[in-house]
């Protein structure tokens, strides 16, 4: 995975208890599959950064789990987490469906691989550190940190496609 990521410095925590984090997460990709990208946003006692980064060969929901993996990973210790993303899938995922999977050997309700078997995986390990409340929003309503990630998605895409030119 190549990623642009913007310097990082540790996420800020209150001296009392667990901190609080806000992540807002969107995936994109330029056909499905295609190019993607995506983009998060960190943001904890006023502090806030961005992070992007892009695969030239992938899906959607891919680059949806791959943009939380990447949030997640961002932070240095345990955590309240409140991840708030437009992807159904991502939030369903974590929030419905994965004991399912993971009691049926990664076989979905119609006995299938689960798709992306991989990144459910890699998610599990850092949410598991953390303590997360999964929020969805419907994407491209107004949702001012959704759009932002949206862009932010999509720039990684372009980037993408425009080293790819060089």
């Amino acid at each position: 995975m190549s990623a642009r990521h913007k310097a990082l410095q540790d996420i800020p925590a209150p001296s009392a208890g667990r901190p609080v984090v806000e992540i807002f997460c969107d995936g994109a990709c330029s056909g499905n599959p295609g190019p993607g990208g995506y983009g998060a946003i960190l943001r904890c006692n006023g502090h806030e950064k961005d992070i992007s980064g892009s695969e030239p060969l992938t899906t959607n929901n891919r680059m949806e789990l791959t943009g939380a993996i990447a949030a997640l990973s961002k932070l240095t210790r345990s955590c309240h987490v409140v991840i708030t993303t437009d992807s159904q899938y991502l939030v369903k995922g974590m929030t419905e469906w994965i004991e399912g999977w993971q009691r049926k050997g990664w076989q979905n309700s119609k006995k299938v691989p689960v798709l992306n078997r991989d990144l459910w995986e890699q998610l599990l390990v850092f949410a598991g550190q953390h303590d997360i409340e999964w929020r969805w929003v419907r994407g491209h309503n107004g949702h001012v940190e959704n759009e932002r990630c949206d862009s932010l998605a999509r720039e990684a895409i372009a980037d993408l496609i425009q080293k790819k030119k060089e």
